[in-house]
């Protein structure tokens, strides 16, 4: 899934490689996915695209948008995936596929769910909003918000449910926290009234200190880039090392189910 690195990442792939191509035409789903939403039918996208240049991409909190010259843009959210290829090896399934004046194209698949929207800078959609009026965590206002958002917190909240849930933080979702918490030796379920000050601000530092590690490598390795090659962040605690043990002190990681996704944490480094 798309978080903030791979959203950051993906975005200025697209603006070095798609700006300045031309559409020659877009093709609807080969595939009807249940889980995939469009704004209107996608069978129409083409009405507004075709022959339109690319002028742009831009990546804010879950969202990556491509912009065309007279203003149309096309969003696509944490769930979908998206690859530039030649034309002739687009695969036989997607759920949107531009193509290029130059034989290249960009497509578009979903896994479990997503949104490849269409429209004309009028997108109103509460996760939309969240995303694009986000404050950055590598921009001067982001440790202000961050206390604002402690301030507004319940203090039984557990420290995910912070971070990664009602889009809090858009873009900081349960992908990127496991590497985050672990940094801080933070335990996910800890509540945030158990933890002092100097552990919030812990937080905060290492929030912003790996979501730019992650960022300058383009991406997790547990996600792909705009030509299929894994980001080259190396995670600590993911799906791919989780059984390996802990990178600290080798001790066993516990994965558990919590909050309608997989944690993963070291109860030695990360007590509750």
């Amino acid at each position: 899934m798309l978080e903030l690195p791979e959203v950051l990442a993906l975005s200025s792939q697209l603006e070095q490689n798609v700006t300045g191509k031309i559409v020659s035409h877009v093709y609807p789903p080969t595939k009807v996915h249940k889980f995939c939403w469009y704004n209107g039918e996608p069978g129409e996208y083409e009405d507004g695209l075709k022959g339109k240049t690319i002028a742009g991409a831009a990546g804010f909190g879950i969202f990556c948008e491509i912009s065309f010259e007279g203003g149309k843009r096309l969003c696509f959210n944490d769930g979908v995936n998206v690859r530039l290829m030649p034309e002739e090896k687009v695969p036989k399934n997607y759920q949107l596929m531009i193509s290029f004046e130059d034989g290249t194209a960009l497509v578009f698949t979903v896994a479990m769910y997503g949104g490849i929207i269409l429209h004309d800078q009028d997108y109103d959609n509460e996760y939309y909003d969240k995303s694009k009026g986000f404050v950055s965590p590598f921009s001067d206002g982001f440790k202000e918000y961050y206390w604002t958002m402690i301030g507004k917190s319940k203090p039984t909240l557990s420290i995910k449910a912070l971070l990664a849930t009602e889009q809090r933080f858009p873009g900081i979702g349960n992908g990127v926290i496991q590497d985050i918490l672990f940094k801080a030796h933070i335990n996910p379920k800890s509540k945030l009234e158990s933890l002092s000050q100097d552990e919030r601000e812990q937080l905060l530092e290492c929030t912003i200190s790996v979501l730019r590690e992650m960022t300058d490598q383009g991406g997790r390795d547990t996600e792909k880039d705009l030509f299929g090659n894994p980001g080259g962040y190396k995670t600590q605690l993911s799906k791919n090392t989780w059984k390996a043990g802990c990178p600290v002190c080798g001790g066993m990681i516990t994965k558990e189910a919590y909050l309608g996704g997989s944690v993963y944490y070291c109860p030695v480094c990360q007590p509750k």
